[in-house]
């Protein structure tokens, strides 16, 4: 008997940055949880954003069933990926394996998530503060990504993740280069949105920064744009932008 071929492709640059796409991009997702007293699956809505790195970060009160599955047991799965027009199976989606880490409300780890949180989903502005909610960042463990039918792969956690040793510098100036960008620069922002991520017009705002690109919004809407190369250090942030703004003109012609 012959043995059964596997439906996996070989994960390529094109796997990994739709994988990094469907990540950085994605407003909420599906959370599966094991539920305490009988440890059936658990599935939530939550919104999602990403801490520098690209893991997953979700904010929860502490009044929510999976706050307390995740608390009892931090294994955990997180479906990202919207369904468009026509077949919902032939849009991309990304199942992640992860084990969940709950942030403490008074540490600089908190601080930081809330204000990179807060740019992706503004309008959690309304609860954060309240004293039960907390964020859980979800350590990514394995992936499988669907780009859609016959484009199935098992992917390792550092071909989803940003493992760039200027993680830690890029964090830092992050919150700075991005309120410059916003305030002073925000016709470039408009650029980037028009020529690399092919979007409609509108007011779109920096809401992200990291080593292998940057994150552009627009009322609900999030576009990812990646960096020609990864930035090795935040002072590289500065010039690849205005770079690209060149490029945009260009190739636009204004």
């Amino acid at each position: 008997m012959s043995e059964a071929k596997s439906v996996l492709q070989p994960v390529d640059a094109q796997a990994i940055r739709l994988a990094k796409t469907l990540l950085r991009a994605s407003r909420y997702g599906a959370l599966a949880a094991l539920e305490p007293a009988t440890g059936a699956p658990l599935v939530s809505r939550v919104g999602v954003s990403t801490d520098i790195d690209g893991t997953p970060v979700i904010l929860i009160s502490g009044l929510a069933a999976h706050s307390a599955a995740l608390r009892n047991d931090p294994r955990c799965a997180l479906l990202l990926g919207e369904p468009g027009k026509g077949d919902p199976l032939a849009h991309a989606r990304i199942s992640i394996d992860c084990r969940a880490v709950e942030i403490a409300r008074d540490s600089d780890e908190h601080k930081r998530l809330e204000g990179r949180y807060l740019r992706h989903q503004p309008k959690a502005a309304l609860y954060v503060g309240l004293g039960d909610f907390r964020f859980f960042r979800l350590a990514v463990q394995k992936a499988s990504l669907n780009g859609g039918f016959g484009r199935a792969y098992a992917m390792k956690a550092e071909e989803v993740l940003t493992l760039s040793p200027a993680n830690a510098d890029i964090a830092t100036a992050e919150a700075n280069a991005i309120e410059h960008m916003n305030e002073d620069h925000f016709d470039a922002v408009e650029l980037y949105a028009r020529y690399f991520a092919k979007a409609e017009g509108g007011r779109w705002t920096l809401v992200g920064i990291d080593a292998d690109g940057f994150d552009i919004a627009s009322g609900d809407v999030v576009e990812r744009v990646f960096f020609p190369e990864p930035l090795k250090s935040s002072d590289q942030i500065r010039e690849e932008l205005v770079a690209m703004v060149r490029e945009a003109r260009k190739g636009l012609g204004t």
